[in-house]
């Protein structure tokens, strides 16, 4: 692919997900998407044959560093918390990177979760593998009985809750100051971290 026709990828790409996000997977036409990357509809088709493989490339983009690194973490034979160090870490740094995908992916997940779990699950990730390490933490008294499931849903809300609910977050606790929100979603890199750790381990 040339730089310009790399250049019209993302022009598409990112007017994609302006759309996406106002109107769902659903309610988005690519017509509306043409119109927001100022380019006629045949252009799009050319690069997007439809409004599936335009949606799969948004999640690609963002997923695709982020969850084989993720696949890498869970997979190796780090001690526990520093998986968690790593993942946290990662994940929020994805998120400031792609501050739009946490509501992008709310409007779809009642829609159709399967799009979503294909996805990550295309990038090989496999949650059972951390939860089998888990119960070995907990059978050799390294961390508090907790489930599995339980741990990684709160997790992902840790991290992922202040940059759904950022409108309402920054005016009511910083008073709109979005540099200083900014400062504050870094420092959750550190607190989510030590906040499982002191959670988990035995007093």
């Amino acid at each position: 692919m040339t730089e310009p026709e790399k250049n019209t990828e993302q022009q598409i790409l990112n007017a994609a997900k302006t759309v996406f996000l106002k109107k769902g997977f659903d309610g988005a036409r690519m017509q509306e998407i043409a119109d927001e990357a100022g380019m006629n509809k045949a252009l799009l088709h050319y690069y997007f044959r439809s409004k599936d493989k335009l949606f799969d490339a948004i999640f690609q983009e963002a997923f695709q560093q982020f969850l084989p690194r993720v696949s890498e973490i869970m997979t190796s034979d780090k001690p526990f918390f520093e998986k968690i160090w790593a993942f946290v870490e990662s994940y929020i740094d994805m998120l400031l990177e792609n501050p739009h995908l946490p509501m992008f992916i709310l409007n779809e997940l009642y829609r159709h979760p399967e799009r979503l779990v294909n996805i990550v699950r295309g990038f090989g990730i496999q949650p059972e593998l951390f939860a089998l390490q888990m119960k070995k933490e907990i059978e050799a008294g390294n961390i508090h009985p907790v489930d599995p499931r339980h741990f990684m849903v709160t997790m992902l809300g840790l991290c992922i809750f202040p940059f759904a609910a950022r409108p309402m977050i920054q005016r009511v606790l910083f008073e709109n100051n979005a540099e200083e929100y900014q400062k504050f979603l870094l420092q959750r890199k550190t607190e989510v971290t030590l906040f499982i750790m002191n959670a988990l381990t035995p007093k």
